[in-house]
């Protein structure tokens, strides 16, 4: 007679073993995810809150008074003007132009390999390598200036040297506007992460079935018809997809100021990345700087956090 209970034992041992063997692997992952991750996310908030603003560290308590200061300072104040128009100018112009060259390579032209390579190569760059090249490229006396003085320019643009900013409207300590030196900071953006949004809008264009474009025609639809209504519709996604993580390269841009302008006068090109590397690392405010880190994260959870929730709730629908 065979003991039933012998069989069962083994099994409900490998069914343990089996539910519990993927947690298992997971843990080491979930572990090190919060402690070097979310832990100091929260040691951050905590520093922030108290008064360690010199090499000798200091526990004391002061509540919002960091975040006061950082909101009052002139400099805090230009660096969320400049952050506010560099993500709107560099998102914009990254998705306008990377759909213009994806519907280009979309039609087949000749030499469409060697075109899709050319565009993509400068992913293949650091921001650091970008901000050095755009430097030399757009310096007041030397680069693209020596063409334009050539051919008979008389007034060349500063580019990244100019205090202009336009339209100029005092708010708090600030001129709010347009800094003209941002833009040349933008240019350099865009040429690099333009291949990228390329790439993923001749993604989503090359999955749209043709049948779609050949029954809007049949109806009578116009081309420009059809992009606006049959087209555009279908790269919602990849449009929303490109937004997220154009957003968040620029909300923490860093490496690509440093290297082309550094803050620039009167902080024309400065950002909080810049301030919280010097306020931190060269000035010991390390609470004012677990400040400037805290506004940062929050930056990126405004824009973040909304898009994971919808798409939650689209899942769960």
């Amino acid at each position: 007679m065979i003991d039933t209970g012998s069989v069962t034992a083994p099994r409900r041992r490998n069914r343990t073993f089996a539910r519990m063997a993927p947690i298992l692997m997971i843990l080491p992952s979930f572990v090190v995810i919060g402690i070097f991750v979310y832990g100091f996310i929260a040691w951050t908030g905590y520093v922030s809150f108290t008064d360690w603003n010199t090499l000798v560290k200091s526990s004391n308590w002061i509540g919002f008074d960091n975040y006061r200061f950082l909101f009052q300072d002139f400099r805090f104040q230009s660096d969320l003007r400049n952050t506010l128009f560099f993500t709107a100018l560099f998102i914009g112009l990254s998705m306008m132009v990377g759909l213009f060259l994806a519907r280009i390579v979309d039609t087949k032209v000749r030499g469409e390999v060697f075109f899709r390579n050319v565009f993509i190569f400068p992913m293949a760059l650091s921001f650091i390598v970008t901000g050095v090249v755009w430097q030399w490229i757009l310096s007041p006396k030397t680069g693209v200036n020596l063409i334009l003085k050539n051919i008979g320019f008389t007034h060349v643009p500063d580019w990244f040297v100019s205090t202009q900013i336009i339209p100029k409207v005092h708010i708090g300590q600030i001129d709010f506007g347009i800094p003209m030196a941002i833009i040349a900071v933008v240019v350099a953006a865009v040429w690099q992460m333009t291949g990228f949004a390329m790439a993923m809008y001749l993604a989503g264009l090359r999955a749209i079935p043709e049948d779609l474009r050949e029954a809007a025609r049949v109806d009578g639809a116009a081309e420009r018809q059809i992009f606006r209504k049959v087209i555009l519709p279908q790269l919602k996604p990849i449009s929303m997809s490109l937004i997220i993580i154009l957003a968040h390269v620029s909300l923490k841009i860093f490496d690509l100021i440093y290297a082309m302008t550094g803050p620039g006068a009167m902080f024309v090109t400065d950002v909080p990345g810049m301030y919280m590397f010097e306020t931190t690392f060269r000035g010991n405010h390390y609470a004012q700087g677990a400040g400037i880190a805290m506004v940062m994260l929050l930056l990126v959870s405004l824009v973040i956090v909304p898009y994971l929730i919808s798409a939650f709730r689209k899942e769960k629908s």
